[in-house]
C-alpha cells in the first residue's frame, strides 16, 4: 500500500483525532480502502447539489461570426477538418482477410471521437476530458449519444466534403485493383480472393476485435458475376484505400496539424523538465514562485488557497508539478501539521503525482517537530521511502535545509535509529574524461599554490565582503570628484538631494496604497497577483531600487522593457539575499568559510586537496544546519518584466517637479520628470521612457561625485566561493549561474543540473583557478589615464571625451517656410546624426567613468574576479564592467597580486611582450623582435619616465596604455641592482595564432592549413592573413591582366589589414554577406580608395579570399560543411543541436524560432520577441550557421581549461581572455610547455568520432513512420551524414609541441 493512499484518513477524521492518532493514521493501511471510500461519496454528494452544477463552465460549440470572433472561426474551421480526419482514420471498416474468406468487423462509433479512456493511443500527456454537460453522455434509447438535436441537425460541410472525396478515391482505386485482380486470377489456379503473397492481415482503428476467421474454399470462380463484383467492391474498397492512400492521409494530417499549432503553440506539452518531473515553463515556474513567495511573507492560507484552487481544476491542474506541493508542505512542515500534510499527499495521489525524497523530507520533520509523534508511523514513512527505491541518506545529500529543518529530520530518524549519522561523503567518483585522469590521480608529490596573505588577513576579507552583499549596493566616490567644485555645482547637488526626498516620500507613499488596492483585488484565488511581490521587501528598499534607476537613466531615455528588466532583477536579488539571511545560513556561511581559507593562507601547512574538494568536505563535516545551496525557483523573465513595469509606471505617476526650479519666471505647476513616450527601432514601435530636460540640465550641472552599483558589480574583496555545483560558488550571497544565457532561457541550466557530479569536476574545477587569481592597481598608470579622463579625454587614447565635447544640435522650425526642402532635409538629417553622436559620447563617457571609478576605489586593495562561462563553455569574469576582458585601459590597469622575480628569461619576455602590444614586427621571431626592443630601450625609458610630455612613442602603438605599463615595467626591472631579482607583478601575453583555425587545422590533421596557422616548427612565425592577401593579390593580378576593371581598380590596396577580419571570422560562421561588409568597411578607410568602386571591390574580394581559404585549408573546409549540414537536418528534425565537449560538459544550442508575447501592464502592452523557449521549433538557419563556430569554441574553451588545471598542478598563476592566455614572465615557458601538451592531447582524442557517435545516439534512436515516408527518407539521410565523418590528412599532432609560434 502505498503511502499516498495512507495519508487519505487525516483528511475524514481530523477533527476527531489527537496528533499521535493523526500520524498513526496517516500510515496506517487498514483504513485507507475505507477513507477514501468515505471521502469519494462525500464528493460526490457536493458535485451533486444544484449549486455546484452552476459553478461549471459552458462553451458554445458555435462560433460567433462577429468581427471580433473572426480568429476562433478560422481556427474552429482548422480544427473541424482535424477531427473530420482522425474520425475518418477511427471510423474505417476493420478487415480480416485470409485466403478467399475476407470478414468485415466494424469498428464502435465513436461519436466525435473515442473517449479518453477508450481511445486506443492514449498519450501520456494528453489532456484528460471535462466532466461532461449536465444532459450529456447519457445514451438514448436508441443507442444514441444523447447530443443536443440542434447540434448534430446540420453536419460540419468539412465532413461531408472529405467523406465525398474519400468515397470517389476508394472507387477509383478498387476499379483498378478489380483490373488487376483479374487479371491475376486468370493466371491463378486456385482463384482465392487474395493478394498475391498476402497471409492473415487484421487492419483496425477501434478497439481490438479477435478474429474467428477460417480458411474456405471459394464457392464460385466466376469474377464476372455483378453480385460478386459488387462484393469486391464493397470488400477490398478499404483495404485498398488504407494501403495505397495511406501516405497521403497522414502528410493530410500533418499539414493540418501544423496549421493548428501555428495558432495553438502554448497547448504544447514539449515542457522541459528537470530529474524531479518539474516543469519549467513560464506558467508553470510563475505558479511555483508565487507560492514560495507568499510562503516567504508567512500568507500560507493565501498560497494554499492557490494551490488548491489550480489542483481542482483540471486544466489548471498541469500547471503544478512535484515542486509546487513540495512547496506547502515544507511549509505546514514548519507549523507542525500533519493534518495539512497528509491532505496533501493526497493531493498528490490525485495528481498522478509521486513523492519525492523532497516530500518524505517534509513528513519526516513535521514528524519530528511533534514529540508525540509514535516510532511506528517514522518507521512506516521511511519504509515507504525504501520501496520507492530512496535511502535516508539521500535526504541530507540531496534535499535543501532552511533554519533548523534538517535537525527536525534527524530527530524524527533517531527515534526508530538512535545511533543514525547521516553519510554526506557517497561515493566520490573522479571526472571519467581521460584529458585529466592525470590530473586527478597522479597527486601524491603535488602542492598547489598558495595565495600571499595570512589566514586572518583572508577572513578579514570574507568578513567585509560579506558585509557589502548584505547591503546589496555600494556607493563610492566618482573619479570626476577630482575636479574643482563651483558654486553652480554645489548649488544643483543641494538642489538635487532635495528633490530626491521629495521624490522618495511620493514613492513610499504610492506604493503602500498600491499595495492595499491589490490587496483588496486579488479575490479570485488561482489568479496570480503581484502583491505578495511586493511584501518580499522593506517598502524603502523598493523605493530606492527606483530611485537608483532613476540616478542611472541617461539623458536620450531607455526602453521600457530593459529599464523594467533592470528594476525587476534588482528586486529578484534583494529577495534572494534576504531569503538566505531568514533561512540562517550566513553564520554557518563565516564558519565553514573561515575553516576553508585555512586551504589558501601562506602560513599554513601545504596541501594537494582542491578548493572544491575542500569545501565539499567542509559541508560534510558540518552537515547540521541549513544547507548553504538553494533550491529556490528561478523567476521567469515575465515575472520580472511584470515586477520592474510597474515600478516603473509609479516612477512616471509620482516622480514630478516643479517647472520653474530653473527659470523662476515661468508660471509654477508640476510636472512629471518621466515621459513615456513610443519611438521606432527597426521597424517596431517601442516604449521608451524618457527624463525631462530640467532634470537632464541639473544632472550635468550637479556632477555629482558619488555613484551607487549593486554589489556584484564590484569585485569581490575576498577569494570566491569554490564552484561545487551548477546551483553553488562565485558570491557570498548574490545568486550566480554557473552558465550565463540570455534572460529566461532555462535549458542550460536544467542540462548541467541533470550531469553526474563528477562529470562537472573538471569544468568547475577550472573556474575555480581561474577565480582564485588575486589582483591589484597599477596606480601610477591609473592616475595618469584619470587626468586625461578630467581633462577633456582623448578619442586617440581609448579616453573618452565629456559629452559637453559633442556637436551642438542644430535647431531649427521644421514649419519654416524660408527653408526649402532640400534644406529641411539636410537639417534634419544633421540633428539625427549630432544626437546620435551626443548618445554615443554619453555612453562610453558612462562606460569610462564606471570603469575608473571602480578601479579608483579599490587602489591599494587586493580583489578577486569570480567567473562563470556562456553556454559554450567559455569563460568570463562575473563583475560586469571593470575585468581583465575589458578594453586596453581596464588590462592596463590591472597586474598581479603576487610578485615573482624575473628570473634569467623574465626580462626578455617583458620585451617581446611590448613588441607584441604595439603590432610591429609580427613576421619577426623572437630574437628579431628581442633585438627590436633593445634597439628602442631609448623610447622605452622616454615614455616611462615623460609619458605625457616626451617623445610619446607608446602613444602609436596598437594597446598604447598596455604598452606605456610595459614601458614603465622594463624601466624599472632594468633599473635595478639585479633585473633576474626584480619582483614583477606584470602579466606577460601568449596569444594563440588564429585559434580558430587552428583547431581546425589539427582536427582535419590538414598540414597546408596546420603550417599557415603555425602548427608546424618554423624559423618565423607565419602569418596566415599576410598569406591570404597574397593569394588573394595573385589573384587579382591574374583577373587585371584579362582585363577585369575591378581587378585593376584593386592594384595596391589589397594588404592583410583589408582581409585579415573576413579571414579570422570565416572559421566562426560568417557568410559571403558579412564578409562584404567587413571588406567595404576597411576599404572606405582607405582615402586612396575610389568611392565608386567600393561595392564592387568588396564583392569581388570577398569571392576571392572565400576561394583562398578553400585552397590552403581544404580540411577545414569540409569539417565545416559536415558540422552545417549535421545541424540543418538535426534541427529540421524538430531538435536543437546539441553535443558534450571531450570535459564531459553539455552544450545545447538556444535558437529557436521567435515567439510574439504581448505582457499586459499599467503603462502599456509590452510585446516581447523571444527566440530561446524550447517549446518551440528550432530555428533551422540559426543552427546551421551557428554550430562550426560554437563547436569550435567549444574545443578552445576546453583547451584553455585543460592549461589552467594543469599549470595549477604546476604552481603557475594563470587567466586567459578566451585564446590569450597570461602568466608571470617568470613562467611563461613552463606555461607555453603546458599549453601545447594539452593541445596535443584535445586533439589525440577522437573528438570527431566521439561527435558523430553522440549525434547518432542521441537523434537517430529510430526511424519515424513508414519507410516511404518523407520523414523517413530525411532521416535515412541524417543517419547517413551524421555517421560519415570527414576524411583527415596525416599532419603528424606530435610537431605542435616544437613549434614556437603556436602561442607566441
Amino acid at each position: 500500500m502505498s503511502l499516498l493512499r495512507l495519508c487519505a484518513l487525516p483528511k475524514c477524521l481530523y477533527v476527531r483525532l489527537t496528533i499521535d492518532k493523526g500520524f498513526r493514521h496517516l500510515f496506517n493501511a487498514d483504513h485507507c480502502r475505507l477513507c477514501l471510500r468515505i471521502r469519494d461519496n462525500c464528493e460526490r454528494r457536493i458535485l451533486d447539489t444544484p449549486w455546484a452544477a452552476t459553478y461549471r463552465r459552458h462553451y458554445s460549440v458555435i462560433p460567433k461570426k462577429e468581427d471580433g470572433k473572426r480568429r476562433t472561426w478560422e481556427q474552429s474551421q482548422l480544427l473541424d477538418v482535424l477531427e473530420a480526419r482522425i474520425q475518418q482514420l477511427q471510423t474505417d471498416v476493420v478487415l480480416d482477410v485470409k485466403h478467399s474468406k475476407v470478414q468485415l468487423v466494424k469498428a464502435p462509433h465513436s461519436g466525435r471521437g473515442a473517449t479518453f479512456g477508450e481511445s486506443p493511443k492514449n498519450l501520456k500527456g494528453e489532456r484528460a476530458d471535462v466532466p461532461p454537460k449536465a444532459g450529456q453522455g447519457q445514451t438514448s434509447k436508441k443507442g444514441g449519444t444523447g447530443e443536443n438535436p440542434s447540434q448534430k441537425a446540420k453536419p460540419s460541410r468539412w465532413i461531408e466534403k472529405l467523406k465525398k472525396e474519400k468515397w470517389n478515391k476508394t472507387k477509383k482505386q478498387a476499379s483498378l485493383q478489380l483490373k488487376i485482380y483479374e487479371e491475376t486470377s486468370n493466371k491463378s489456379s486456385k482463384g482465392g480472393l487474395m493478394f498475391p503473397g498476402t497471409s492473415v492481415k487484421t487492419i483496425t482503428t477501434g478497439k481490438k476485435v479477435k478474429s474467428a476467421a477460417k480458411p474456405e474454399q471459394s464457392k464460385s470462380r466466376s469474377l464476372h458475376s455483378k453480385e460478386l463484383q459488387q462484393d469486391i467492391l464493397k470488400v477490398t474498397a478499404p483495404v485498398i484505400a488504407e494501403h495505397i492512400s495511406r501516405q497521403s492521409e497522414l502528410a493530410e494530417v500533418e499539414e493540418l496539424d501544423q496549421q493548428v499549432n501555428q495558432w495553438n503553440v502554448s497547448n504544447s506539452e514539449r515542457l522541459l523538465e528537470d530529474k524531479d518531473g518539474n516543469r519549467y515553463g513560464d506558467t508553470q515556474l510563475s505558479v511555483r514562485c508565487y507560492l514560495e513567495t507568499c510562503v516567504f511573507i508567512g500568507d500560507l492560507e493565501r498560497a494554499h488557497s492557490c494551490l488548491l484552487s489550480h489542483h481542482r481544476h483540471v486544466s489548471r491542474r498541469k500547471l503544478l508539478s512535484i515542486g509546487a506541493y513540495n512547496i506547502m508542505m515544507r511549509a505546514w512542515a514548519k507549523k507542525g501539521a500533519p493534518n495539512q500534510i497528509g491532505r496533501l499527499f493526497v493531493l498528490l495521489e490525485e495528481a498522478g503525482l509521486k513523492p519525492n525524497i523532497s516530500s518524505y523530507s517534509a513528513a519526516l520533520e513535521c514528524m519530528g517537530r511533534n514529540p508525540q509523534c509514535s516510532a511506528q508511523i517514522i518507521n512506516r514513512c521511511l519504509q515507504q521511502m525504501e520501496e520507492d527505491g530512496l535511502s535516508v541518506d539521500d535526504i541530507f545529500r540531496q534535499c535543501v535545509f532552511r533554519c533548523d529543518e534538517s535537525d527536525m529530520v534527524l530527530r524524527a530518524i533517531r527515534v526508530v535509529k538512535p545511533d543514525f549519522q547521516p553519510n554526506m561523503h557517497g561515493d566520490q567518483p573522479l571526472c571519467s574524461s581521460p584529458l585529466v585522469e592525470k590530473f586527478y590521480k597522479e597527486r601524491e608529490d603535488v602542492q598547489y599554490p598558495k595565495l600571499n596573505f595570512s589566514l586572518k588577513d583572508i577572513q578579514e576579507r570574507f568578513a567585509r565582503q560579506l558585509a557589502m552583499e548584505k547591503a546589496n549596493s555600494i556607493t563610492i566616490d566618482s573619479v570626476e570628484a577630482m575636479k574643482p567644485v563651483t558654486e553652480q555645482m554645489t548649488k544643483m547637488r543641494k538642489l538635487l538631494e532635495t528633490q530626491r526626498m521629495h521624490w522618495h516620500q511620493s514613492l513610499l507613499q504610492a506604493l503602500r496604497e498600491s499595495k492595499i488596492v491589490l490587496a483588496s483585488n486579488s479575490k479570485k484565488t488561482w489568479r496570480l497577483s503581484l502583491y505578495p511581490y511586493l511584501c518580499i521587501l522593506d517598502d524603502k528598499d523598493y523605493v530606492d531600487i527606483m530611485i537608483q534607476a532613476l540616478a542611472k537613466l541617461p539623458p536620450s531615455g531607455e526602453s521600457l522593457v530593459v529599464m523594467a528588466k533592470d528594476v525587476g532583477y534588482r528586486v529578484y536579488n534583494m529577495f534572494c539575499i534576504r531569503q538566505k539571511t531568514h533561512s540562517q545560513m550566513v553564520d554557518k556561511l563565516g564558519s565553514i568559510y573561515n575553516a576553508y581559507a585555512d586551504l589558501l593562507a601562506k602560513d599554513t601547512q601545504p596541501s594537494n586537496v582542491l578548493p572544491r574538494e575542500q569545501w565539499v568536505n567542509l559541508l560534510s563535516e558540518q552537515s547540521s544546519g541549513p544547507t548553504l545551496s538553494t533550491d529556490d525557483t528561478p523567476w521567469p523573465h515575465v515575472l520580472v518584466l511584470q515586477i520592474g513595469s510597474f515600478l516603473v509606471d509609479l516612477m512616471v505617476r509620482e516622480i514630478k517637479i516643479n517647472n520653474d526650479i530653473l527659470n523662476p519666471a515661468l508660471e509654477k505647476k508640476l510636472i512629471p520628470v518621466l515621459y513615456h513616450m513610443y519611438t521606432f527601432r527597426s521597424n517596431r514601435q517601442i516604449g521608451f521612457i524618457k527624463p525631462h530636460p530640467i532634470l537632464t540640465q541639473m544632472q550635468m550641472e550637479a556632477m555629482e561625485t558619488k555613484l551607487t552599483f549593486d554589489s556584484y558589480v564590484m569585485p569581490m574583496l575576498c577569494p570566491p566561493v569554490p564552484w561545487t555545483s551548477p546551483k553553488c560558488g562565485a558570491y557570498l550571497l548574490t545568486p550566480t549561474k554557473l552558465m550565463r544565457a540570455v534572460e529566461g532561457a532555462i535549458q542550460h541550466q536544467l542540462l548541467l543540473e541533470k550531469c553526474q557530479d563528477e562529470d562537472l569536476h573538471a569544468v568547475l574545477d577550472s573556474l575555480n583557478q581561474l577565480g582564485n587569481c588575486a589582483w591589484k592597481i597599477n596606480q601610477p598608470l591609473l592616475d595618469i589615464i584619470i587626468s586625461i579622463f578630467n581633462d577633456k579625454g582623448c578619442e586617440k587614447l581609448d579616453v573618452p571625451p565629456p559629452v559637453s565635447e559633442a556637436p551642438e544640435i542644430p535647431r531649427f522650425n521644421a514649419h519654416d517656410p524660408s527653408y526649402t526642402h532640400t534644406e529641411r532635409a539636410h537639417l534634419k538629417r544633421e540633428a539625427v546624426k549630432a544626437k546620435k553622436k551626443f548618445t554615443e559620447m554619453h555612453s562610453l563617457r558612462m562606460d569610462a567613468l564606471y570603469k575608473l571609478s571602480i578601479a579608483n576605489h579599490v587602489r591599494g586593495e587586493m580583489f578577486w574576479f569570480p567567473h562563470n562561462m556562456d553556454f559554450r563553455g567559455r569563460t568570463y569574469p562575473c563583475p560586469p564592467y571593470f575585468n581583465h576582458l575589458g578594453s586596453d585601459v581596464t588590462r592596463a590597469v590591472l597586474v598581479f597580486a603576487e610578485g615573482k622575480p624575473l628570473g634569467p628569461r623574465g626580462l626578455d619576455w617583458l620585451k617581446i611582450h611590448l613588441v607584441n602590444l604595439t603590432g610591429l614586427k609580427k613576421r619577426s621571431s623572437l630574437a628579431g623582435r628581442l633585438e627590436y626592443a633593445n634597439s628602442i630601450m631609448e623610447d622605452i625609458l622616454d615614455s616611462a619616465d615623460n609619458p605625457l610630455t616626451g617623445r610619446k612613442w607608446w602613444m602609436n602603438a596598437d594597446e598604447p596604455w598596455q604598452t606605456l605599463a610595459c614601458c614603465m615595467e622594463i624601466a624599472n626591472a632594468s633599473r635595478s641592482p639585479d633585473p633576474t631579482q626584480f619582483i614583477s607583478h606584470f602579466p606577460v601575453h601568449q596569444d594563440g595564432s588564429c585559434n580558430g583555425l587552428q583547431h581546425y587545422a589539427a582536427l582535419g590533421r590538414d598540414v597546408i592549413g596546420a603550417t599557415s596557422v603555425n602548427l608546424m616548427p618554423c624559423d618565423v612565425p607565419q602569418d596566415v592573413y599576410s598569406g591570404v592577401a597574397q593569394q588573394v593579390e595573385e589573384f587579382r593580378a591574374r583577373d587585371a591582366a584579362r582585363g577585369l576593371k575591378v581587378a585593376q581598380v584593386l592594384e595596391g590596396f589589397i594588404s592583410r589589414k583589408v582581409v585579415k577580419q573576413t579571414v579570422m571570422t570565416v572559421v566562426y560562421g560568417v557568410t559571403r554577406y558579412g564578409g562584404r561588409l567587413q571588406i567595404e568597411k576597411r576599404l572606405k578607410e582607405i582615402d586612396d580608395f575610389p568611392k565608386e568602386y567600393v561595392w564592387d571591390a568588396s564583392h569581388y574580394l570577398v569571392h576571392q579570399v572565400f576561394s583562398s581559404l578553400k585552397e590552403m585549408f581544404t580540411g577545414t573546409r569540409e569539417i565545416q560543411d559536415w558540422l552545417t549540414e549535421s545541424a540543418r537536418l538535426i534541427s529540421k528534425s524538430g531538435s536543437t543541436v546539441e553535443w558534450v565537449t571531450p570535459l564531459r560538459l553539455p552544450i545545447v544550442q538556444p535558437y529557436h524560432r521567435t515567439r510574439n508575447q504581448v505582457l499586459k501592464s499599467n503603462i502599456q502592452f509590452m510585446g516581447l520577441q523571444i527566440s530561446h523557449d524550447a517549446n518551440e521549433r528550432p530555428d533551422t538557419v540559426k543552427q546551421k550557421n551557428a554550430f562550426p563556430p560554437n563547436f569550435i569554441h567549444s574545443l578552445d574553451s576546453t583547451h584553455m581549461m585543460l592549461t589552467a588545471l594543469y599549470c595549477y598542478s604546476a604552481g603557475l598563476t594563470f587567466v586567459s581572455v578566451h585564446d590569450c592566455f597570461w602568466t608571470h614572465a617568470l613562467t611563461v615557458d613552463t606555461m607555453n610547455k603546458v599549453c601545447r601538451e594539452q593541445f596535443v592531447a584535445l586533439h589525440n582524442q577522437p573528438i570527431l568520432q566521439e561527435l558523430s557517435k553522440f549525434l547518432l545516439q542521441k537523434y537517430c534512436s529510430g526511424p519515424p513512420g513508414s519507410s516511404k515516408n518523407k520523414k523517413f527518407l530525411e532521416y535515412w539521410r541524417m543517419v547517413q551524414l551524421l555517421g560519415k565523418v570527414p576524411q583527415t590528412g596525416d599532419f603528424n599532432l606530435e610537431r605542435v609541441k616544437e613549434s614556437t609560434y603556436f602561442f607566441s
